[in-house]
């Protein structure tokens, strides 16, 4: 088998683990385990505290002691392990507890995977930026795949759902370690564990504009943990009113919309950035989230499905355009010292701190609007597009930013970008 293929297996099981119960486990734990909003979004939330330090320390094992490929086998297996043993779990207690241990050994495998492709492709010779992105992209694909087959099996609101990343988590380990060797890098055993996961870009917050950013980036990342929580919760509870519905029968389909968006948008961010410029940009994203939970509060699996699928749509602009650019202004403005740990620190704001927040935070609102069991989802999801807007009346006047980007420095583009107001 190729080089390349096996790569594209790797980048494709990566996701695919995730995506076997990311989208469909609030469901499972809302309606089969009957956990309140709050337990449900403090559960999630452990993949938001994982994020803030275990992508680092994991980063530092494979700089300086242990292959990455075999840290990247270790961790799925032991993260298969987990996802067994919360199968058989009831209690909410018990369940943060397993799943935080589960989100230590799998958050870092993120990095890690692109660490492996990286190393592999650059010791063969490849061009990197060349030819990571299009096995990268079968990571999508490999998610989207797992919420397919979850959705078709029935599965859900079921713990089968945890077998088939568990079984899928255990696999990828093995196969992990038959991937060629990545060795620790001498040249990177010097880098310290602050700079590992960003901390010495800390320094970066002494400039008010960076400042707002990296604050903003955090609140965006919480309202990415909304979706991922309760989207899939919020489909199965209209299984009286609209049981033979498709939105009802395939929730994991529908829900998958999103991811397939997430793709098609990747490939129009050249052209926002050349006609809009950094700043638009990324006030189009905070305005897409508005849409992306307004549109779940006014429509429903029936005559409003198309609006059930819009919001699917404007996801993908809404998590591609402040990531994609947020990371680009991120390269753009941090020292050349310190761009790496700058980046770190752009992932700890938006999956660390963000999703933290975005969890525990989501979860109350959701608690503090059901009654008796029932959930009042239009106003939950005005709630958390009422948030959004908040963002986004602030963010123009809080974030100034009017630097010139020239298009030579974007890929695919030329000559200058125009500043942004």
């Amino acid at each position: 088998m190729s080089l390349k293929n096996r790569l594209i297996i790797l980048n494709f099981g990566q996701f695919f683990v995730w995506g076997a119960w990311l989208i469909s486990f609030g469901g499972y734990m809302i309606v089969t385990l009957k956990f309140t909003g709050g337990e449900v979004g403090s559960i999630y939330s452990t993949m938001g505290l994982a994020s803030l330090f275990m992508p680092g320390l994991l980063g530092i094992v494979a700089d300086r002691w242990i292959n990455a490929e075999r840290v990247l086998g270790l961790c799925h297996v032991a993260g298969g392990l987990l996802l067994l043993l919360a199968s058989t779990i009831r209690h909410p207690g018990l369940m943060y507890w397993v799943m935080l241990l589960n989100s230590l050994v799998y958050m870092p495998t993120i990095a890690l995977n692109n660490t492996v492709g990286y190393g592999i492709l650059s010791s063969r010779g490849f061009d990197v930026v060349k030819h990571f992105p299009p096995i990268r992209v079968w990571g999508t694909i490999g998610f989207i795949a797992a919420m397919w087959a979850v959705d078709l099996m029935g599965w859900s609101v079921s713990p089968l759902q945890l077998y088939i990343a568990a079984f899928s988590g255990l696999a990828l380990g093995i196969y992990a370690f038959t991937l060629p060797s990545c060795p620790p890098s001498k040249a990177k055993k010097s880098a310290s564990f602050a700079a590992a996961i960003g901390l010495d870009a800390l320094v970066l917050f002494k400039n008010r504009r960076l400042a707002v950013f990296f604050t903003f980036a955090a609140f965006i990342g919480a309202a990415l943990q909304i979706t991922n929580t309760f989207g899939e919760a919020y489909l199965e509870d209209f299984k009286g009113a609209y049981a033979n519905s498709f939105a009802v029968a395939h929730p994991g389909l529908l829900m998958s919309v999103s991811q397939i968006s997430e793709t098609v948008f990747i490939l129009t961010i050249p052209f926002f950035l050349g006609r809009f410029g950094i700043k638009k940009i990324m006030m189009i994203s905070i305005c897409a989230w508005i849409f992306r939970f307004g549109l779940f509060g006014i429509g429903n699996p029936g005559s409003g499905l198309i609006l059930l699928v819009l919001s699917m749509i404007i996801y993908g602009m809404a998590f591609d355009f402040y990531n994609i650019s947020g990371s680009l202004f991120v390269e753009l403005e941090a020292e050349p010292r310190i761009r790496a740990s700058a980046q770190g620190l752009f992932m700890i704001m938006t999956n660390g701190l963000g999703a933290l927040i975005g969890g525990l935070a989501s979860g109350r609102v959701v608690d503090y609007f059901t009654v008796n069991g029932v959930k009042d989802w239009r106003s939950i999801w005005f709630v958390f597009s009422g948030y959004a807007l908040l963002l986004a009346v602030i963010f123009p006047f809080a974030f100034k930013y009017d630097h010139k980007v020239k298009k030579a420095e974007l890929p695919g583009l030329s000559g200058e970008l125009p500043s942004a107001p």
